[in-house]
């Protein structure tokens, strides 16, 4: 069982940047395909960035050309940077992670997940 622990959350004004990490336990990190999803209050969880173990990257359509996901298999982490941040951006933020080798957009599909990290963005 890979756990998974998000950290870089926080409140930030419209504009602005954040960068969220993911720190995954064992030894198999590099054969994971990782993604991060969000999911704001009253709504689905959403698919935003992934990753696969090959270092394919996929991104969802709100947040192309704003956030960049990228991994340190050295590290076992997987990074999501995100600038230009706009309030509709809040939301809870989780890193999924799965064997799979194709990249499956759809959060039901995903194995491994963290606790989650919120991210805020004032206007």
């Amino acid at each position: 069982q890979v756990q998974l622990v998000e950290s870089g959350g926080g409140l930030v004004q419209a504009g602005g940047s954040l960068r969220l990490s993911c720190a995954a336990s064992g030894r198999t990190f590099s054969s994971y395909a990782m993604g991060w999803f969000r999911q704001a209050p009253g709504k689905e969880r959403d698919f935003v960035a992934a990753i696969s173990r090959n270092a394919e990257i996929y991104y969802g359509d709100s947040v192309k050309g704003r956030f960049t996901i990228s991994r340190d298999n050295a590290k076992n982490t997987v990074y999501l940077q995100m600038n230009s941040l706009k309030p509709e951006d809040t939301a809870v933020y989780y890193c999924a992670s799965d064997s799979a080798t194709v990249i499956n957009l759809d959060s039901r599909h995903w194995t491994n997940w963290g606790q989650g990290t919120q991210v805020t963005v004032s206007s």
